[in-house]
């Protein structure tokens, strides 16, 4: 595979069951060492799309390429370079931690090292000669992110990959597929976590009954979607500057919240910075949560 091209890459793909048509002409294009979420309603085709790109389902129309092979054709060694965790993780409730990861890293021809590395990685390593029927659901959803990260993936994808998980271990996860990207593996993951996704992803599809229906940065979503900043102030006193007069919302006995257009903040922000009455601001953009609620609004405007 040259190095140039995407790591997975779909061009028109369908998927129906029948008269469901559970995608629709899906195009998008990952390169390589890319981190994105991919974000939907319930049976907005998220899975589906997981499952085309492992090689369980076939598309019923377009193209669909993974590390450079068609996933369906069932490449061995296409296969080894695939990292996957599903949303719901199951494993044999009879066998230990560490024997499960083990097998996992035969089938992948990597030494049980490798395993135990990963164990501790995870914070399992405590708990790795304990039988998994003794394991909780993050434990167990911990050793589900250890076996898909088992060889170093090219690609990496995950469904809901921190359900279960408390907050410094979902900090940690973060910050372990923020370095398997650096070392040039594509992640991508499903969630519906929204607002843990800023700042950790470098861009969000976002589907709707099967169709893409925004892609891109937050930067470009945002830009998008043009949905206005809020410009919350601090006041020396109680009342706010002529200027921002009706358009401020009182949040507080001297806090304000002013919105703006993407093309007004900065000379808006360059008032308040010179106005002796604000002792303080605060720039909030619009959330992910909020994108996603516009692109979706926007999608149902347009089909009604």
């Amino acid at each position: 595979m040259k190095a140039d091209l995407p790591i997975i890459e779909l061009d028109g793909v369908a998927k129906h069951y029948g008269v469901v048509q559970a995608l629709r002409d899906v195009s998008f294009a990952l390169p390589q060492g890319s981190r994105v979420a991919l974000v939907g309603h319930n049976g907005a085709g998220k899975t589906t799309l997981m499952k085309l790109m492992l090689g369980l389902i076939r598309p019923s129309a377009g193209s669909l390429r993974v590390l450079g092979e068609d996933p369906s054709a069932g490449v061995a060694g296409a296969r080894q370079r695939l990292g996957w965790l599903p949303e719901n993780v199951s494993f044999n409730p009879a066998l230990t931690g560490r024997e499960i990861l083990r097998f996992f890293a035969r089938l992948k021809g990597e030494p049980a090292s490798a395993a135990d590395v990963l164990l501790d990685r995870v914070g399992l390593s405590e708990a790795a000669r304990r039988r998994i029927d003794g394991y909780s659901k993050g434990m167990r959803q911990r050793l589900g992110l250890a076996q898909a990260m088992l060889g170093k993936p090219r690609a990496l994808l995950l469904d809901e990959p921190t359900t279960g998980l408390d907050p410094a271990v979902r900090q940690e996860l973060y910050e372990m597929l923020a370095e398997l990207a650096g070392g040039g593996t594509t992640v991508l993951l499903s969630s519906h976590a929204l607002e843990e996704l800023e700042g950790r992803v470098e861009r969000v599809v976002i589907l709707d009954h099967g169709r893409v229906v925004a892609d891109g940065s937050m930067t470009e979503l945002r830009r998008l979607a043009m949905l206005p900043v809020r410009l919350r102030l601090i006041l020396v006193g109680d009342a706010a500057p002529d200027w921002v007069g009706g358009e401020a919302q009182r949040i507080g006995p001297r806090h304000f919240e002013v919105l703006c257009s993407q093309n007004e903040k900065m000379a808006v922000l360059r008032r308040a910075a010179g106005d002796p009455l604000i002792t303080d601001l605060e720039v909030l953009q619009p959330t992910l949560d909020e994108l996603y609620g516009h692109f979706l609004h926007s999608r149902m405007e347009i089909t009604s």
